[in-house]
């Protein structure tokens, strides 16, 4: 039977030495914050622009396109989008989907010197009753036909004139002003301003065009039938992608892109925490091979020596691993915008928490813990006990 050393011995061990066990596990926690808040980041992008996506609804864009600003549809062309027998209808009679035009504007930043792109999207009157989930949330909806714009509460206080009651110029000379907040369940919606269709494209001499069509079909098995009735009609010139579709690949290079970058990070940072675990270690085992000697002296076999201190190390590891994830919860409170790539206008995101993530992050940690415990384990475990206790 083999004699296991009792968890007692390494609990009081990390104690003891309370100084060491900080310096290391505040290394660890540093990793684990920085992964953990990374992978909630990816998350949030993907959960921000998925947010915009309904599960009925299909987006239509000119062949070739792959976003909406560099789409173009023919003004006459959303009627004949919006007739087929797949689009559901609105209470009213009407076709239940819209025609917007997307563009973006360069607006000064509010508490430094730069510049940044905002989407601004210009919308038909049914637009409330098309996105049921967009809701004022301060002010009152834009008067259609008007210089009148509502923002997303996203960017909010971001951009010079972008707050209730301010005004600020589409292009020169062509003053808007902002009578409403809205929003959308923390879609990228809320990182765009909203205003008349007609006005903002006689604004930019897009008069007779949209950037896209979105329709609500009946149900979503009949997205199929409405794509082979708009791809089946050449003289269209335009492919039709389900709105989730259309979203997720919008997300991709950016979630990509920051993952890749956090990994890197990662990386580095865990490199160095486990060598200052692994510094740790060794300085523990060399302080302590009296002990080392006694234990193998009263029947403790290597396999024990060396379970006892990779178990010491991955307590240590999980100790900083519990740190690092706590404080990366906080990042939740924390509002993140950087550039779409698709749409290259700023968007603000948020640090999503999941509890896999949060699971990731530990076996990081044990892992690191495993890895950085495991050289100096084994050191311990070949200490000839005899000199070890001379020691």
């Amino acid at each position: 039977m083999i004699l296991m050393i009792p968890l007692a011995y390494n609990l009081r061990n990390l104690t003891v030495r309370l100084s060491t066990t900080i310096a290391s596990a505040s290394g660890l926690a540093l990793v684990v914050f920085v992964f953990a808040s990374v992978m909630m980041l990816s998350n949030g992008i993907e959960k921000t622009l998925g947010r915009s996506a309904q599960s009925d609804v299909a987006i239509v864009m000119r062949k070739g396109s792959d976003a909406e600003l560099s789409s173009g549809i023919e003004e006459t062309q959303v009627g004949l989008v919006l007739a087929g027998r797949e689009v559901k209808k609105q209470p009213n009679g009407q076709p239940d989907g819209v025609g917007e035009v997307a563009l973006v504007i360069l607006l000064d930043k509010i508490g430094t010197d730069g510049v940044s792109n905002v989407q601004i999207r210009g919308v038909p009157d049914n637009v409330m009753t098309f996105r049921p989930n967009v809701k004022i949330v301060d002010g009152r909806p834009a008067q259609p036909g008007t210089d009148e714009v509502i923002i997303g509460k996203a960017i909010r206080g971001r951009f010079k004139g972008i707050d209730l009651g301010q005004s600020f110029e589409l292009r020169k000379n062509r003053p808007v002003k902002v009578v409403g907040v809205f929003a959308d369940g923390g879609s990228s919606f809320e990182s765009e301003i909203w205003g008349d269709l007609h006005t903002i494209r006689s604004s930019f001499g897009r008069e007779g065009t949209v950037s896209s069509v979105r329709a609500r079909l009946q149900d979503e098995t009949k997205f199929d039938a409405f794509k082979m009735a708009i791809d089946q009609d050449p003289q269209l010139g335009l492919m039709v992608m389900r709105e989730s579709e259309y979203y997720e690949k919008q997300s991709a290079g950016m979630s990509v892109f920051i993952t890749a970058m956090g990994v890197m990070i990662g990386v580095f940072f865990s490199i160095g925490a486990m060598i200052g675990a692994m510094i740790t270690m060794h300085a523990s085992i060399a302080n302590r091979q009296r002990e080392i000697g006694t234990l193998r002296a009263l029947g403790f076999s290597r396999l024990s020596i060396l379970t006892s201190f990779l178990i010491e190390s991955v307590a240590l590891a999980l100790v900083g691993g519990v740190i690092g994830a706590a404080a990366s919860l906080l990042m939740g409170f924390v509002r993140f915008s950087t550039m779409s790539f698709a749409s290259f206008s700023e968007i603000v995101f948020t640090f999503e928490p999941t509890p896999g993530i949060l699971l990731r992050a530990m076996i990081l940690a044990a892992g690191m813990g495993l890895l950085g415990g495991l050289f100096p384990a084994i050191r311990a475990a070949r200490m000839n006990p005899i000199l070890a206790m001379r020691g």
